[in-house]
């Protein structure tokens, strides 16, 4: 067996050099990914650009188009190209037309470039992934700037500063180019702009991870925020499932996309005697207003996309998490009126009861030296 604890003197720098090796590994793994599902993206939009300008008759079925294509792409391909989805694609293709797009690709014009093959194919995803620099989530947000010399600014000072799309959304949110073109000293504001704040930075395990990117990859969306939370998670489960047969279990992080923001549900049950789905959602630290109305938006959503025909409205369960302070509260102000609220209010389990299963469930689990995330 080899001594392991004889080491030679530049054993440090050889593993140094390793983890920097895999570090850029990942990056660039998951910078590729995203570049050439931006292009395939790009490129569909332009497809689906080109059938509607085909002619009169053509552009009178565009609708249909999409409605189909949403329809046929998401049973061949999975979830992520629905009809929103295509018309992002569509709208993206129109914000970065060919022209704009062959002033970097060496004077190129893509109409040239033969789509006849596969090896075709590929090939023109190559090139057009090669000028696209930011992740599919930027050029999304980018979108949503009306103003095309705002857009072109923000992408510009993504590229040159690095950015991270959290930075990119912090700067449209702040008016930057409207603030920038006021200000005497753009200079400062500029450099200022380049400086990230503590959780701007993006690492390749949440990039890849990235639900544009699971869904453009058809993987499952599997995610757990720490051991703790994924425990205390199921613990609350089976306590619910436990409590006898009204509550019947329908998923764990469920995901949900409003706007252009992507958010998870933790627990989502079917209660069957209110006929309704429990929306329960785990938040670490104390209750606040903010957890309250990011629950409705939660019930919101459910009702207008997850309720059945006959079904009552969804009800949500906010569970907090603090340290020797458990809460639950549900959230009853979405139902249409104060009787089936009180009616709500009767059947589900008590408010107190379920506070004190999470504490002791916390408890019992930090005595078993699980993490604590």
């Amino acid at each position: 067996m080899t001594d392991l604890t004889i080491m030679p003197e530049n054993y440090d720098n050889i593993r140094t050099g390793i983890v920097e090796l895999l570090k850029a590994a990942r990056s660039a793994a998951a910078r590729n990914v995203n570049s050439i599902m931006t292009a395939a993206y790009w490129e569909i939009g332009r497809r689906i650009v080109i059938f509607e300008q085909g002619g009169e008759h053509r552009a009178e079925y565009g609708e249909q188009l999409v409605e189909q294509l949403a329809s046929d792409l998401t049973r061949q391909f999975g979830r992520g190209f629905g009809r929103a989805n295509l018309g992002q694609m569509r709208a993206f293709y129109l914000a970065w037309p060919e022209q704009k797009i062959s002033q970097t690709l060496s004077g190129k014009s893509l109409i040239a470039i033969k789509i006849s093959a596969i090896d075709g194919i590929s090939s023109t995803i190559s090139t057009l992934a090669s000028r696209f620099a930011l992740p599919w989530s930027a050029y999304v947000r980018l979108l949503s700037v009306k103003r095309p010399e705002a857009r072109s600014f923000y992408e510009a000072e993504a590229l040159r500063s690095g950015w991270s799309v959290r930075q990119l959304d912090r700067q449209i949110n702040s008016q930057f180019y409207e603030r920038i073109a006021l200000s005497k000293n753009k200079a400062a504001m500029l450099q200022k702009a380049e400086t990230a704040e503590p959780g701007d930075t993006i690492t390749p395990e949440v990039a890849i991870k990235d639900p544009f990117v699971l869904e453009f990859l058809d993987l499952k969306d599997e995610y757990s925020e720490s051991d703790l939370e994924e425990a205390l998670i199921q613990h609350l489960t089976d306590f619910l499932l436990e409590l006898g047969d009204d509550f019947a279990f329908v998923g764990r992080q469920r995901r949900l996309r409003l706007d252009d923001n992507w958010f998870r549900v933790d627990l989502v049950f079917f209660h069957r005697r209110l006929r309704c789905l429990v929306i329960a959602d785990l938040k670490a630290g104390r209750f606040s207003y903010a957890d309250a109305a990011q629950m409705h938006m939660y019930l919101n959503y459910a009702r207008e996309n997850w309720m059945k025909p006959g079904e009552n409205p969804p009800v949500g369960l906010i569970l907090c998490t603090e340290k020797g302070a458990a809460e639950a509260h549900y959230a009853l102000d979405n139902l249409p009126n104060k009787i089936l609220a009180t009616e709500y209010q009767t059947v589900l389990p008590d408010e107190k009861v379920i506070a004190e299963e999470l504490d002791r469930s916390r408890r019992e689990l930090e005595q078993r030296h699980l993490p604590v995330g």
